[in-house]
């Protein structure tokens, strides 16, 4: 794997990075056996930074268990300062403290402040986040500071120039190019000499897995070699600017493609020709897609306990696959992991719109009213009476009596 180096820093860093916020889970919990199999296997292949946040569960202390002895020098790591959860300078300390313990390092490589724009960074600063920087530097708690940005690509420059950053972090995949930093945005703050860190390069899986039947035929026609998943690294690995992409890697089969990916690409390696086929890729997906989900988890928990990304991919999945007919996947599988069928009920309906969601969705989606619009689709009135029937009858049975009577 042909490292990047950051200007700022003179790290080299592999261009393909682990991302710990998805890692393997069982039981509800991370899956050690499989996640240490999983990482270990990465670094032995090349990968040498890891990227991991406050709240992203148990991931810190996870991989404070794991990276002992030779591993503990083979990779560099990057964990977050959660902005929402910063009220007063101490809360900056305190956290700070906790996750130097959790991760049992006494120097953090990459520390950004998580989930800000440029109005969240000025409040930051007001509670003393400049002093805190600056005293946690000198006292080598912090290596270089940056910050993970999920704003306007209108304020990403500005956010730039307010500071002097080493590193920034942004959502950027051939989808969504234009959502936050933008290329522009990318192209100014490696002028400035920042790493530049990429989140969501698959949006979530999106890009990777099933896609369209349209936008199959686009990229098979093209290149009938090529996964989905390669065509989505590959863009954003031939962006010069780039230094590292994040993966949320939960499988070893990700990995191996992964990293074989990330060892095949080089900067400025697509030709005009690939770069017309995401194109029209793109378009299909923009027509077909009705929410912009990345399905990253950041709204969660809800009070009420909706599943806000699952029940936002079940209604993207529909709506992408063109699903007709009387028994779809997309209403299978709302009703029985949902809806209350074979669990606890975690449907869009439970929302009552208390808003606690809305600050912290990065894509600043109108959660409670896309719930709302997911509930008509799939629910309707007497919902819970539904799924007792379903319980019952079953859902086949029950979406015959349920066509039989709509007539």
């Amino acid at each position: 794997m042909r490292n990047r180096l950051i200007q700022k820093t003179g790290d080299e860093l592999s261009p393909l990075g682990f991302g710990a916020m998805r890692l393997p889970l069982k039981n509800g919990k991370i899956d050690r056996k499989k996640a240490k199999e999983q990482i270990y296997y990465g670094i032995d292949h090349g990968i040498n930074i890891i990227d991991t946040a406050y709240i992203y569960g148990d991931s810190e202390k996870f991989l404070g268990e794991i990276l002992t002895d030779e591993y503990k020098n083979k990779v560099k790591l990057i964990t977050k300062l959660p902005s929402f959860q910063v009220k007063k300078y101490e809360d900056m300390e305190k956290i700070l403290t906790e996750q130097l313990q959790r991760l049992k390092v006494t120097t953090i490589d990459y520390y950004l402040i998580h989930s800000v724009d440029l109005k969240t960074i000025k409040q930051l600063f007001k509670k003393g986040l400049k002093e805190f920087i600056s005293k946690s530097k000198k006292e080598g708690k912090i290596r270089n500071i940056g910050f993970s940005y999920h704003g306007s690509k209108e304020e990403f420059e500005k956010l730039i120039d307010l500071y002097d950053w080493d590193v920034v972090m942004v959502q950027y995949n051939y989808f969504d190019e234009n959502i936050q930093a933008s290329y522009d945005g990318i192209e100014y703050a490696a002028s400035k000499g920042l790493g530049i860190f990429v989140m969501e390069p698959l949006k979530g899986g999106i890009l990777a897995g099933k896609m369209p039947k349209e936008a199959e035929e686009i990229f098979k026609n093209a290149n009938p070699n090529k996964s989905n998943a390669q065509w989505a690294l590959e863009w954003v690995l031939n962006n010069r600017n780039i230094t590292t992409v994040f993966s949320g890697m939960n499988d070893l089969n990700q990995i191996y493609e992964n990293i074989e990916i990330a060892n095949n690409t080089d900067v400025l390696s697509m030709t005009l020709e690939d770069m017309e086929t995401i194109e029209l890729v793109k378009r299909v997906l923009s027509r077909l897609l009705k929410i912009n989900c990345s399905t990253c988890g950041y709204c969660m928990p809800c009070p009420q306990g909706v599943n806000i990304p699952e029940c936002m991919k079940i209604y993207n999945e529909k709506h992408l696959f063109n699903e007709k007919g009387l028994l779809t996947d997309s209403l299978f599988n709302y009703y029985h992991y949902l809806g209350g069928v074979m669990n606890r009920p975690t449907n869009a309906g439970l929302c009552n719109g208390c808003g606690k969601c809305l600050r912290k969705c990065p894509q600043k989606l109108n959660i409670i009213e896309e719930l709302k619009t997911v509930a008509n689709e799939f629910e309707g009135h007497g919902f819970k009476y539904k799924i007792a029937f379903i319980k019952y009858v079953g859902l086949p049975i029950f979406t015959l009596f349920n066509k039989i009577i709509s007539r």
